[in-house]
């Protein structure tokens, strides 16, 4: 069964702190976000320096100024709510319908600063798991992309399977 499109449906960004340089988890991220419809655009940020603070301060600030206006701001973050993926797929189908650009935020290494989850319209967790943030970023994009399925109909998602 062929994925629908709907044409409704604003652009998405991922807002990424570090540099990804090619290798397995790249390609992984590559192969995932290419199945998305709408694409996922990635702009990354530049990792900061200095004391954890520091640095968490520096990259939020970078983070809130690559956020487009008006975007429903998605924070990657270990306190935020961890749905199944039939839910995130309703998650993702409410963003879509609010007639809003979408943006996913991942920190670096120190996490994201509290003015960058002050700012965020929702967080969301993959787990009670620490990940590092490079392997989020194909994580999240698979698991839009299972949403994607579960909406349309595909079979991709097996519902029955835990």
């Amino acid at each position: 069964m062929p994925l629908q499109r709907n044409k409704a449906t604003k652009p998405r960004l991922l807002l990424a702190v570090g540099r990804l340089r090619s290798g397995p988890e790249a390609a992984l991220y590559a192969e995932m976000a290419g199945r998305l419809r709408p694409a996922l655009s990635l702009r990354e940020i530049p990792e900061a320096k200095g004391s954890a603070a520091e640095v968490r301060r520096r990259e939020g600030a970078a983070l809130l100024a690559a956020l487009p206006e008006g975007a429903l701001a998605v924070a990657l973050d270990l306190g935020g709510g961890a749905p199944d993926s039939t839910r995130f797929a309703a998650m993702t189908e409410g963003w879509d319908a609010c007639g809003r650009s979408i943006a996913f935020l991942i920190g670096g290494a120190e996490g994201l600063d509290p003015a960058v989850l002050a700012r965020a319209d929702q967080s969301l967790s993959l787990g009670p798991l620490t990940w590092p943030h490079f392997w989020v970023r194909a994580m999240l994009a698979e698991q839009l992309f299972r949403a994607q399925c579960i909406r349309s109909g595909h079979p991709y998602h097996r519902a029955w399977r835990p």
